[in-house]
């Protein structure tokens, strides 16, 4: 079969902050560059565009690399598998595609962390993430009763983009304890940005202390049953959206062998990972935020494409956007009640349906599979295997190819000619 073959000085996995901020520095020295995203609209989570949203200005900003004439832009693409060194197998929804290149640099993103808790199957029950890329895509929420529960920042961000849109948000419940919550807001002021970011976002349904512990319904959501300072209660509502946070997405950097520490890829100051030729930035190397995200970007870009001058003043600005990230990890961990949550009979993999006491007892994620089908579903294990990591300290062995689902065609393009 025929089949495209480019070649770039320069390409990058990930059209989101981090991303679109690498491409913008690489183009400054001329090189060219190619960016894919499995999305079909650039952005990632935090300025996914959809009908009826206007990117902020900043966003608009980043967004014009996109039409740089060095940036070849491949959206809705999916990387199937290495092929060779420095050679990417691709997949869109009409093709495949071969992509060379001298560097590469890996904005992965994160997934949202759902845990496993009675009733967080039924219809109605999303991420609090997953709700707002929900209601950016044209979800229709108006009227609903919603209860937004779990962990961290996003909460805000997720209740406020519900009642931007028309949504009755009955509560938002935060999992930390309010000391945790009242030291975080002692300590914005070192982030004027997020001082005033958080003073606009928190709403009066906002409960520290609280999460969760049931859902219920029949055919679908009707209620759920909350946990606030060891009170229990019962609330109606039409939409959960329950998220505790987010994890870095390593699936490929993993693939391609990077190393991976405490579950993000581990880089060094010039944001290199341990594979020569190969950087990473934003979410993929640790959950930091979108300013964080930029910056890091901004060094791979420059990094990788030899522009040296302006390292150690990004170096400074990272450092200070790091301080958030580390203050927000430490502030929102995840408690033990909320580890405790799933019955013997809760469903961990929603795709094999299986169940907590099927998995609980094996020694790891490959045993897990092996006995139960736990992770073998249409995610891989991109859900269940995150709450897996957080709930039994499994660590996933490294992923093999191909990464997606792809057509036979697709996977005959062996990378050393032409398609066979």
């Amino acid at each position: 079969m025929t089949h495209e073959h480019l070649r770039v000085d320069v390409a990058i996995v990930g059209a989101g902050p981090a991303g679109l901020s690498a491409a913008r520095a690489a183009t400054q020295s001329g090189a060219s560059v190619a960016i894919v995203d499995d999305n079909p609209r650039a952005g990632g989570q935090i300025w996914r565009q959809g009908p009826g949203t206007t990117p902020s200005v900043l966003a608009a900003e980043r967004l014009t690399v996109l039409r740089h004439p060095n940036v070849r832009y491949l959206p809705a693409t999916r990387i199937v598998a290495q092929t060779r060194a420095n050679m990417l197998l691709l997949e869109d929804d009409e093709r495949g595609l071969l992509l060379e290149y001298d560097m590469l640099i890996l904005c992965c993103g994160a997934r949202e962390l759902l845990l496993p808790f009675p009733g967080w199957t039924l219809p109605g029950v999303t991420g609090a993430g997953g709700l707002q890329a929900l209601i950016k895509n044209g979800l229709d929420v108006r009227g609903q009763r919603t209860v937004i529960a779990g962990s961290g920042p996003l909460l805000l961000a997720s209740a406020a983009t519900a009642r931007q849109t028309g949504a009755q948000v009955l509560r938002v419940l935060e999992q930390a304890a309010w000391r945790d919550v009242i030291g975080f807001g002692a300590r914005l002021w070192r982030w004027p940005e997020k001082l005033k970011q958080a003073a606009g976002l928190i709403p009066a349904s906002y409960r520290a202390d609280a999460h969760v512990v049931e859902a219920f319904g029949d055919a679908r959501l009707e209620g759920v049953r909350i946990s606030q300072g060891g009170r229990m209660s019962e609330l109606a509502c039409d939409r959960l959206a329950c998220g505790f946070g987010l994890v870095p997405n390593t699936v490929l950097p993993s693939h391609l062998g990077c190393r991976i520490e405490n579950g993000a890829v581990a880089v060094d100051a010039y944001q290199r990972t341990s594979r020569a030729g190969h950087f990473a930035a934003g979410e993929c190397t640790g959950v930091g935020g979108s300013e964080l995200a930029m910056i890091e970007g901004e060094i791979a870009g420059l990094a990788a494409t030899g522009q040296t001058g302006r390292l150690a003043q990004l170096a400074e600005r990272r450092a200070h956007w790091q301080g958030f990230a580390d203050e927000v990890r430490r502030r929102f961990a995840i408690r033990e009640p909320i580890r405790t949550l799933a019955r013997p009979d809760t469903l961990i993999c929603r795709c094999e349906d299986v169940r907590y006491d099927a998995v609980a007892n094996e020694t790891g994620w490959t045993a897990a599979k092996l006995q139960s089908r736990c992770g073998m579903g249409a995610c891989q294990g991109r859900v269940c295997g995150a709450a897996a990591r957080e709930l039994f300290g499994w660590t996933p062995p490294a992923p093999r190819s191909p990464l997606v689902p792809a057509r036979v065609g697709t996977l005959l393009i062996d990378g050393s000619g032409d398609g066979q």
